[in-house]
């Protein structure tokens, strides 16, 4: 019985830190937002014209498949995007960014442009395959960026950061599937 329970727990231990592999790049199985762990809930790829671009990844601290629950929540998350494609640029990033906040607040962003600017601002520096992009919400800080591990910026506000996660999450996401993968399914 004690060998069985023993060979039990590797197999939570192992499973527990396994990493999915999307198009080539280990997601890690979790993230920090501060003190707090944030573990995989679901990572996919971005394509346009079947042409893979990155990979995203949504990390919560409690699974959940409820991507309105997931984008009004103000708990501690992050998405994680892993730049696969030389493809893409500064400006191409930017305009990407655009239409998704305009998707993602259905056309009113006055109340966040300034926000906005500021966010875009982070892409201004060349792109290159292989660059991670880090957004992790934290209620106290607001969206905390890095770039390949360098913080990038902090953006402030709840308002922020719905709009932020619902680039990819909302009813009009960037990319459907990468949507489904990032909820789990």
């Amino acid at each position: 019985m004690k060998k069985l329970l023993f060979i039990f727990g590797l197999l939570l231990l192992f499973k527990s830190n396994a990493q999915i592999i999307v198009s080539g790049v280990k997601m890690p199985p979790s993230v920090s937002a501060g003190e707090i762990n944030l573990n995989l809930n679901g990572a996919g790829i971005r394509e346009k014209y079947w042409i893979d671009l990155y990979v995203g990844g949504l990390y919560l601290k409690v699974k959940s498949s409820d991507a309105s629950k997931i984008i009004n929540t103000d708990e501690p998350m992050a998405i994680k995007l892993n730049i696969v494609s030389s493809l893409i640029t500064s400006e191409k990033m930017t305009e990407a960014v655009n239409e998704g906040f305009t998707k993602s607040t259905n056309g009113y962003l006055t109340p966040i442009q300034a926000k906005v600017n500021q966010f875009k601002a982070v892409f201004k520096d060349e792109i290159k395959k292989g660059d991670i992009y880090d957004f992790i919400y934290e209620p106290t800080k607001g969206v905390v960026i890095f770039k390949n591990g360098k913080f990038s910026a902090s953006i402030a506000g709840l308002d922020f950061k719905k709009a932020l996660f619902g680039i990819w999450l909302c009813n009009s996401p960037a990319d459907e599937n990468l949507k489904l993968k990032m909820l789990g399914n």
